[in-house]
């Protein structure tokens, strides 16, 4: 495993144009940015913990997704040479107490996590004093001492964070999930008394709400931003306990600067009716963002529409007229029941004009291996048992029946390879079509793992159909 850590910005970070008024977003919607990276985000005192190791290779390996983080992360007042600060370690706890290092300016230590100091361990923070009177000083120290004595003194929580820190036990943690629809609320800490410092309140709201679009790949088409007033009664005129008003889009859309720039439209022509003390931005309808698809090639130098890669229609009329229509081919799917049938290649240029194959109802799908052998291998027997790599086989699943080949041989179905396929395993020849008499099963031994093989029910010989992965 592999974890981040990113330490939230706290809410004195951020103050308002005029007032120096500071606000802030709830903490888990902090971590909904985060979200359309890896589903596994937590919050853990500080900071947002990210465990990436299942999805790093999407974003093209570790070192590209962390600098995609740095570049997406809401900006902090603490920075380490231009970006925001974060850390990586093998497990969530290692990777926070590197974070609290980075921020106090100290140096990594060499061996980790044996030399990270006790204060950086939560759990040992209370105890800290203590742990240093008895001359510990780092996380290794503390786990050098006697188990029982450690539990006793300080109870079992110290010891279980030790064992999450190494990575001995599980990490329990709450992961931050998003709600069906967006809907946030922030508490001015001053009140707002015009359109533009509740323009710059919405732009946190704003913030958030594209973090929820990008982690559910959903563009919005029309929110409602309201706002509370501070007053219920103004010159004996009672006042509404809420104010809104409604953007609409034309097209889904994730980007913020166009809704911006609507808002500060709607808002110029907007008179608050009492000064505002909360403000809350809602999702009315968001629909499926689509992605782009990025073209296969890159570029030709003079090509028209610099930028654009060339896409794949036109390379592959591109390369068949270069060397051949027979030379480009892609499989197609055919209704057949035999295995070694149910597709052939053909030319590339051939499959765009045909229709599509219709779907083919094959009981046998479920257990189709995704490698056929080429032609079937012969299986030795030991009794009646067959044998693959010495050892005979468990017959685990089975039997499948396939008998016939009704409409056309095999050697017109597919390529030579089947051709050999077809005349040499599939007994006897009625007519020129291939009659196919077989039993197939899932079978499994030691050596060889879990296999396809048929038995001619015309010869009675066992043959290696397919390999399970």
């Amino acid at each position: 495993m592999h974890w981040l850590a990113w330490h939230l910005p706290p809410i004195e970070a951020t103050t308002g144009p005029a007032t120096g008024s500071v606000i802030g977003l709830p903490p888990a919607a902090q971590g909904w940015w985060a979200l359309r990276f890896t589903p596994r985000v937590a919050l853990v005192d500080e900071a947002l913990l990210l465990e990436v190791s299942g999805t790093e290779r999407l974003w093209g390996g570790r070192a590209a997704l962390q600098s995609l983080l740095r570049d997406h992360a809401p900006p902090g007042p603490e920075t380490l040479e231009g970006g925001p600060l974060w850390a990586s370690a093998p497990t969530a706890l290692q990777a926070l107490a590197l974070l609290r290092l980075q921020r106090q300016g100290r140096p990594v230590p060499r061996r980790l996590p044996h030399d990270l100091p006790v204060a950086t361990l939560s759990a040992l923070r209370p105890h800290a004093q203590a742990l240093q009177q008895l001359g510990c000083r780092t996380w290794g120290a503390v786990r050098a001492l006697p188990r029982a004595g450690v539990a006793r003194r300080f109870g079992a929580e110290p010891l279980a964070a030790l064992d999450r820190a190494w990575g001995d036990a599980p990490h329990g943690l709450d992961w931050i999930t998003l709600p069906e629809q967006f809907a946030l609320e922030l508490e001015l800490p001053a009140l707002a008394e015009s359109a533009p410092a509740l323009l710059w309140a919405g732009q946190r709201l704003l913030d958030a709400l594209q973090g929820w679009l990008r982690a559910r790949h959903q563009g919005v088409q029309a929110l409602e931003l309201a706002w509370r007033h501070d007053l219920r009664r103004i010159d004996g005129v009672d006042l509404p306990p809420w104010q809104s008003l409604t953007l609409r889009t034309a097209e889904p859309l994730q980007g913020m600067a166009h809704l911006r720039r609507l808002l500060a439209e709607r808002l110029a022509h907007q008179r608050l009716a009492a000064p505002v003390s909360r403000l809350a931005l809602r999702s009315l309808q968001t629909a499926p963002m689509p992605q782009a698809s990025a073209d296969l090639l890159p570029p030709q130098p003079g090509d028209a529409g610099a930028g654009q890669g060339e896409p794949w229609h036109q390379f592959v009329e591109r390369l068949s007229a270069r060397l051949g229509a027979d030379s480009l081919r892609v499989p197609q799917s055919l209704a057949d029941h035999r295995p070694e049938c149910m597709q052939q290649w053909q030319p590339a240029l051939a499959a765009r004009a045909a229709p599509p194959a219709p779907a083919q109802d094959c009981t046998l799908a479920p257990l189709l291996p995704p490698w056929l052998v080429r032609p079937p291998r012969p299986l030795a027997l030991r009794g009646s048992r067959p044998c693959l790599h010495g050892q005979p086989l468990r017959l685990l699943d089975g039997p499948q029946r396939v008998e016939t080949g009704w409409w056309e041989a095999v050697a017109d179905l597919n390529d030579d390879e089947s051709d050999v396929q077809g005349n040499a395993h599939n007994g006897a020849q009625d007519g020129g079509s291939a009659l196919v008499r077989r039993d197939y099963f899932v079978a499994h031994n030691p050596a060889a793992g879990t296999v396809w093989v048929f038995r001619d029910r015309a010869t009675g010989g066992w043959f290696l159909q397919g390999v399970y992965g």
